[in-house]
């Protein structure tokens, strides 16, 4: 059985944290003065909490200290973990696990590529954490997508070249991301906003043990 590497992001990929993000962005802009809406949240996916909040703030044509910056920083992801500790099982995406357990049982080597700082506490708490092999999350970089780095060293951390590595993303920057370190990207989400992934599906009851095991032998 040829071994290789198969990475997954987190948010909307494994689970679907966006709408928490949301809601923890749109009450602190509604604190400061102005609204944040769905569309503004869809911008801000991949992206850190600092970049997100100098988005938002200009956004809201507003400025604040930087002691301000990091008490606002604090109090969103404050909230958005108050959020995080009610997850559980049935937050996962439709047939994540199916597909985790056929990469596990052909023993491909499977890793989590994730910007989030809270990728492990997230992964407890839906009892995924056992699946992978090794994390790499935002506590493990220093470089954002589309910067490769999370991606490469996850597949470091499996000891697979890059070239051998398959990424579920459903971020533009994440897709750009797996496109630069010579992995095969697959985007998990619309086609028209990740066309530029080697592969495209709505979700992942699209990908069949067929496909999957088309791209261990490619």
């Amino acid at each position: 059985m040829k071994r290789k590497g198969f990475i997954f992001d987190l948010d909307g990929v494994i689970v679907d944290t966006a709408k928490y993000h949301f809601l923890a962005w749109k009450n602190l802009a509604n604190s400061l003065g102005f609204d944040f809406t769905e569309a503004q949240n869809e911008q801000l996916k991949g992206v850190s909490r600092v970049d997100s909040l100098n988005k938002i703030l200009a956004w809201g044509n507003t400025t604040v200290s930087e002691e301000k910056f990091q008490a606002l920083m604090t109090l969103k992801n404050d909230e958005y973990l108050g959020y995080i500790d009610k997850m559980g099982d049935s937050e996962i995406l439709v047939d994540v696990p199916k597909v985790l357990d056929f990469l596990i049982a052909n023993n491909q080597g499977v890793s989590l590529g994730s910007a989030s700082k809270n990728a492990r506490r997230i992964l407890e708490k839906v009892n995924l954490i056992s699946k992978f092999e090794t994390i790499v999350d935002g506590n493990d970089v220093t470089k954002a997508k589309p910067d490769p780095e999370v991606f490469l060293n996850a597949a470091a951390s499996i000891h697979c070249n890059p070239e051998d590595c398959v990424v579920f993303e459903d971020s533009v920057a994440g897709v750009q991301a797996a496109n630069t370190a010579n992995m095969i990207s697959i985007g998990i989400g619309s086609k028209d906003v990740l066309h530029e992934a080697d592969y495209i599906f709505n979700d992942f009851s699209e990908i069949s043990e067929h496909f999957l095991n088309e791209l261990i032998y490619k």
